[in-house]
């Protein structure tokens, strides 16, 4: 009895779905203009977007220049935006937004044109330039609307995408570490940290530059090894200053010893 009762229910599911697509494609293919208008709109307000897209892209043409061509043009964008399509949404919101620039959405299309840009950007191991256009698209967006209700999330994602390039640029310094070319690696790191003021991987990198610092030090020839030891023990002593607490403190004490011992060696010859 169960297993009619449930091939019953999926038949009259299949027919549902069978006869709305049937219904959907008779609305493509309709010329009326004014039921494609309510259908693509009544499609939006229930979140079918993928569907009301590709009625709004029919429509958009034949009512440029209409009363009706702000809001479609509007719904067209947003709804390339709700299907995650970012790319198409990014370009039909600055098509709004340069069609319509007194538009009452003119605050919203740009926000949601910068965002689009937002969600384009990468991860950071792969090129940034999509991050850096997002990041001006917002700052633009922040400077033109400064009293925007969508402020705070602007600025949050301007946060999350200097992140992102700062990340990038301290991984691209820290491989120099990593292929032990340690004076590149010593001057890519200084480089990172006076570009990245503030940044939250301040302490990762003074920490590799110390470990870059150190092999160079321990392996320098006598002529110059007391010298690099001394500023070594000093750029230690700077880490522990900023970061007393530092995630680092187990193996920098570790090197450290080391590095005493050395200094020790040398003293006592003298």
């Amino acid at each position: 009895m169960s297993k009619i009762f449930n091939f019953t229910v999926l038949n009259i599911i299949f027919f549902l779905v069978l006869s709305s697509c049937n219904e959907y494609q008779k609305i493509l293919n309709n010329d009326d203009l004014n039921l494609k208008y309510k259908a693509a709109e009544n499609y939006y307000n229930n979140g079918e977007y993928r569907r009301a897209n590709r009625i709004f892209e029919q429509l958009v043409p034949s009512y440029r220049g209409k009363p009706q061509a702000e809001r479609l043009s509007y719904f067209f964008a947003d709804s390339y935006y709700q299907t995650k399509n970012f790319y198409l949404a990014a370009y039909q919101f600055e098509n709004f937004i340069k069609s319509f620039p007194k538009s009452q959405k003119i605050e919203e299309a740009n926000f949601y044109s910068a965002k689009s840009h937002y969600m384009l950007s990468p991860v950071f191991s792969l090129d940034q330039e999509e991050t850096l256009k997002a990041i001006d698209k917002l700052q633009i967006f922040i400077n033109n609307y400064p009293n925007s209700s969508y402020m705070d999330e602007s600025n949050q994602l301007i946060s999350e995408l200097q992140t992102k390039i700062e990340r990038k640029d301290f991984e691209v310094a820290k491989q120099y570490y990593t292929i032990y070319d340690y004076q590149a690696a010593i001057k890519a790191l200084d480089n990172f940290i006076a570009e990245f003021v503030g940044t939250k991987f301040r302490e990762e990198a003074l920490y590799y530059k110390f470990l870059s610092s150190f092999e160079i030090a321990i392996n320098s020839i006598e002529l110059k090894k007391l010298e690099r030891l001394e500023d070594l023990k000093e750029l230690y002593y700077n880490i522990i200053r900023y970061y007393p607490e530092t995630l680092f403190e187990e193996d920098l004490t570790k090197k450290m010893k080391i590095v005493d011992k050395e200094i020790n060696t040398f003293e006592n010859k003298i």
